[in-house]
């Protein structure tokens, strides 16, 4: 056996996804989440990151860490598009000023969330995936900042997307950790 592939093979139980001949390590969506969920980034939920990357078709192009990686943050960066619709939608019927600027709020740190994101996904793409952990636990700050916003109400009109961006993003950030 070359060593190439003996090489390929200890990377992958270690949990790295680039081999030393300059090939790509075949991982499948399962494998992927195990080693996210099992890393450094706590908090993965396989359950979540299995569902999630294997509903979504561009997967099926994704044969690898590195590719997996992308397709997360691409889908957070997606959440994060998605959340600023949101609040913008609720700041424009919202009629307490006070709600109002809760909003707009929330609204700065998904439009900076977004930016990062996306400097994640260029880096990503660039395999400087030291930075991209670093833009992705950066990112990560939006959903939990937003939630502060409404402390002490009843209802956070945005929880649910709050919630749904973060589980993305910490997925995203846990498959570039074992990357990195």
């Amino acid at each position: 056996m070359p060593l190439c592939y003996l090489a390929a093979a200890a990377l992958l139980l270690l949990g790295t996804a680039v081999a030393p001949c300059g090939a790509q390590v075949v991982v499948t969506i399962e494998e992927a989440c195990r080693m996210a969920a099992s890393g450094g980034a706590g908090g993965v939920s396989y359950d979540h990151c299995v569902a999630s990357l294997a509903s979504d078709a561009r997967s099926r192009d994704a044969a690898d860490l590195h590719h997996l990686a992308a397709l997360a943050t691409r889908i957070a960066v997606e959440h994060a598009a998605a959340t600023e619709a949101k609040i913008e939608d609720l700041g424009e019927v919202e009629e307490s000023p006070h709600a109002r600027a809760r909003l707009h709020h929330c609204l700065d740190l998904y439009n900076a969330a977004a930016d990062v994101l996306r400097d994640a996904l260029d880096n990503l793409h660039a395999r400087v995936y030291g930075k991209a952990s670093q833009q992705l636990a950066a990112a990560l700050g939006a959903a939990e900042s937003c939630e502060d916003v409404w402390k002490g109400e009843e209802h956070v009109p945005v929880a649910a997307h709050d919630r749904e961006y973060g589980r993305m993003a910490l997925v995203a950030l846990g498959l570039t950790s074992g990357i990195a």
